[in-house]
């Protein structure tokens, strides 16, 4: 059988892409090496989510005093929340499997390979058998970037050290954690075990958390953890790893860090090695493969979404990609707008954001106007988060009051981002927002609320 189109990969870009393809009329192929989901789904996002919502509730118990409410001696059973993390992915995994089958696309269980084209069409090998593909989406995905740190491999070799794969089964809540970079993932595995009860240490090569976001914003959050705990190293190089310790420049000077466990959290790489893409000539950039707005690669008919393209490694990233994607494949042009693509942090408070940050902004020349309002203008924050010391700012343009970003910290950022991005995508001025009924009383409604303070 010659398919439409084969998708190497069944995480969000590639199994969202097939169903796309699917309900355009392509008979469509998935061949995936694990499990249905991807990382995402499988030691990501939703495993990560499913801890964080845990250690929420825990948190809950222990402050319930400042809101009227008593409890007992509250315990946590970190076994308990990865069994029920388990039985959530499970439910999730076959849900996507139910939905490939329904609309009739076939998923093949092995790693797939590139191996050439033909005639009609690209072939690729996979569990010993040949498939045929008129298109080809490349949707292989990103890995734990574990760089040639002295020791660093060897931790992970023997169980000291660890990515987000190994500690998202971890089965006891480590004493003492390490944590090797303050990006999205380590710091939401921070906040999960500061919560449950590990002394936690984040060690960071720049001089704030966070990577890209808005440093005020990190400022907020780093704030909030360093209160709780969590001990923050900034500006510190990790020169090796040992049996039970880190070993760091701080400045000028080597130090440790004793600990049981090592998160490793320093970034993730495009997996493209093993993929066959030299048999077809596919051009990447630095292990990650080159596409254009329309996730097309310099090879007619082959396509990549989702981290593998390195442009943006989230996970709704990669549903868009592939849905852009297959509809060019359909005849139908669509391009990503890579500029109004939100992202979040789900620490608690939740940190989200969209556009262009003061930062990246003054970077690029841009003469923007930068404006931060308290979250407690919000009847509902201040019901809700007591001593909460939440924000939103936003980034507009100064000619034309264009929004260019917003970012916030505090309850409900990751459900509200959304709005914000719709108001970037459309290039929305102050005054469209302003016209805008929000509804109260709402967190949200500071947003608006944020707009009179630009004039």
């Amino acid at each position: 059988m010659v398919y439409d189109l084969i998708v190497l990969g069944g995480g969000p870009a590639g199994y969202n892409a097939a169903e796309r393809a699917a309900q355009g009329g392509m008979k469509t192929l998935v061949i995936e090496a694990r499990a249905l989901g991807g990382v995402c789904l499988n030691e990501g996002c939703i495993p990560t989510k499913t801890l964080l919502y845990s250690a929420k509730i825990y948190d809950y118990s222990k402050h319930g005093e400042a809101y009227g409410v008593r409890f007992g001696a509250a315990s946590f059973d970190h076994s308990f929340v990865i069994d029920r993390k388990n039985k959530v992915v499970k439910t999730l995994v076959g849900g996507i499997g139910g939905a490939l089958k329904a609309l009739g696309i076939d998923v093949v269980k092995a790693a797939g390979k590139i191996t050439g084209r033909g005639p009609e069409g690209f072939t690729v090998e996979a569990g010993g058998a040949e498939y045929t593909g008129r298109q080809l989406l490349i949707c292989t995905g990103s890995s734990a970037s574990v760089p040639p740190i002295p020791g660093l491999r060897e931790s992970v070799a023997s169980g000291f050290g660890m990515t987000n794969r190994e500690i998202l089964d971890l089965r006891e809540i480590p004493k003492r954690l390490v944590v090797i970079g303050g990006g999205v993932i380590g710091l939401e595995m921070a906040s999960y075990f500061n919560s449950v009860g590990s002394e936690v240490t984040v060690i960071e090569m720049l001089d704030h958390i966070g990577g890209p976001t808005d440093r005020e914003i990190s400022g907020v959050l780093q704030k909030n953890y360093a209160k709780r705990g969590v001990r923050f190293l900034l500006g510190a190089k990790v020169t090796s790893v040992g049996t039970d310790r880190v070993n760091y420049e701080l400045d000028g000077k080597q130090e440790s860090a004793v600990c049981d466990k090592v998160l490793i959290s320093i970034g993730r790489r495009a997996v493209t090695a093993g993929v066959g893409l030299e048999s077809i000539g596919v051009l990447t950039d630095r292990g990650a493969i080159v596409t254009n707005d329309r996730c097309q690669t310099n090879v007619a008919g082959v396509w990549a979404a989702g981290d593998v393209n390195g442009k943006s490694m989230l996970a709704h990233t990669a549903y868009r990609e592939g849905e852009v994607a297959v509809a060019n494949m359909l005849g139908k042009k669509d391009t990503v707008n890579y500029l109004s693509i939100p992202s979040v942090i789900y620490t608690n408070p939740e940190v989200a954001a969209v556009g262009e940050t003061e930062e990246s902004a003054k970077a690029k020349g841009l003469d923007v106007i930068c404006k931060t309002t308290t979250l407690k203008m919000s009847g509902r924050y201040v019901a809700e988060n007591e001593g909460g010391d939440g924000i939103v700012k936003l980034v507009v343009g100064r000619e034309h009051k264009n929004i260019l970003g917003i970012h916030m910290i505090g309850t409900y950022a990751s459900e509200m981002i959304y709005g914000c991005a719709f108001m970037v995508d459309r290039e929305l001025r102050v005054s469209d927002v302003k016209k805008m009924v929000f509804p109260h009383p709402t967190v949200c409604e500071v947003i608006r609320e944020a707009m009179f303070g630009i004039g």
